[in-house]
């Protein structure tokens, strides 16, 4: 096999990037500081204006303390996907609150409305789409039920930077929103995470949360966490800041050329008025996905991602909360998921072996 192997992801780290993180450690001060604050500053004009963000060391930092600046805890009860990554319900169930978990919608691959609504109950505080893939969730219909219950909406937009719903940016939607700067994210810091929030008090209580509860040094005010970014990291994150929005049409475009190109399986659905980032193009083969993965590396060299294999309700730390749950499109979703190749770093060439791998290992399965 000559051609080179075509990964599923990667990080892109350039000169800019090194110069930045060489720029702080020449400074000595390492630790959150200036780099940070400018990073909050930059990502919220960016991705989120009009509201204020706060940098963390990690996405899941970023949703537990989401959570716990919103006032969620023991006897609560968050309803969110079970098709998704653990971190969701992870951090629902670090505050003491326990995740509800509810279908996605035929065909899609986010949290159905209908599903939704009738997992309300009286202890029910709030609702937790996640963009996934980075194609924004039902928001309207999502914020007319809250609305409706009077509950809250929080935004994992982990795999979302710069993803919309009618114009409107996934992250402004909810009292939260949450977005990964994980190094196979559409941008990253290394790792850390930000916080989009809605007011001034959630922004305090967000600040006080991951600096061990306290504003002035040696004065907490409530129990908190280390979770701060470091400048080295918020470094990193604001050279990507500048290039993250030509990797994102790249992205677009790169997905177009498969829409229009790939045969034998399903390509991924876009709603009417959403911009969709494509952190992940995945598909659905109806037959055999483990096996088509392993034909598309063992014979084309072509690397692709299962996102995601199991689903929460089924994972052995989560499944207490959802026991003798049926979520059969989950299920569906789970058995038939591959993402395929469209990061920026791909060349034409690239591409065409994708399209020829798909479209050969479909037929040979047909």
């Amino acid at each position: 096999m000559n051609d080179a192997f075509i990964p599923p992801a990667r990080p892109i780290i350039g000169d800019e990037e090194r110069e930045a993180v060489d720029r702080v450690l020449r400074s000595g001060m390492v630790a959150q500081g200036p780099e940070v604050a400018a990073f909050e500053t930059e990502f919220a004009e960016h991705f989120v204006p009009g509201r204020a963000v706060v940098a963390v060391n990690s996405g899941t930092s970023g949703l537990h303390v989401g959570l716990l600046a919103a006032g969620v805890g023991p006897g609560d009860e968050v309803i969110v996907p079970s098709f998704t990554f653990a971190a969701t319900g992870n951090a629902v169930a670090l505050t003491g609150a326990t995740p509800v978990f509810v279908d996605i919608e035929p065909g899609q691959f986010t949290l159905d409305p209908k599903a939704v609504e009738a997992a309300i109950t009286p202890r029910t505080k709030g609702i937790m789409p996640v963009h996934l893939y980075g194609h924004p969730a039902h928001m309207r219909e999502l914020s007319a039920i809250a609305a409706r219950h009077e509950v809250l909406v929080f935004e994992d937009a982990a795999q979302a930077h710069g993803a919309s719903l009618d114009g409107v940016p996934v992250g402004t939607f909810g009292s939260f929103g949450m977005f990964s700067l994980y190094p196979t994210k559409n941008m990253t810091s290394g790792e850390g995470g930000m916080i989009s929030l809605d007011n001034d008090e959630l922004v305090r209580r967000a600040r006080l949360l991951r600096n061990q509860g306290m504003e002035r040094q040696y004065e907490n005010e409530l129990v908190g966490f280390n979770y701060r970014m470091t400048d080295v990291h918020a470094a990193i994150g604001r050279v990507q800041l500048s290039k993250v929005d030509s990797w994102t049409s790249q992205r677009q475009v790169n997905a177009a050329y498969l829409d229009a190109r790939l045969e034998g399986v399903v390509t991924p659905p876009v709603a009417e008025g959403a911009v969709h980032v494509y952190h992940q193009y995945t598909v659905r083969v109806e037959d055999d996905r483990d096996g088509f993965v392993a034909a598309l590396k063992a014979e084309h060299n072509v690397g692709a991602g299962v996102y995601y294999p199991v689903p929460n309700h089924r994972l052995p730390s989560l499944a207490h909360f959802a026991e003798a749950l049926e979520l059969p499109e989950t299920e569906r979703a789970a058995s038939q998921v591959v993402s395929l190749p469209v990061h920026p770093s791909l060349t034409r060439g690239d591409l065409e072996r994708i399209v020829t791998a798909v479209n050969t290992v479909a037929k040979a399965g047909a």
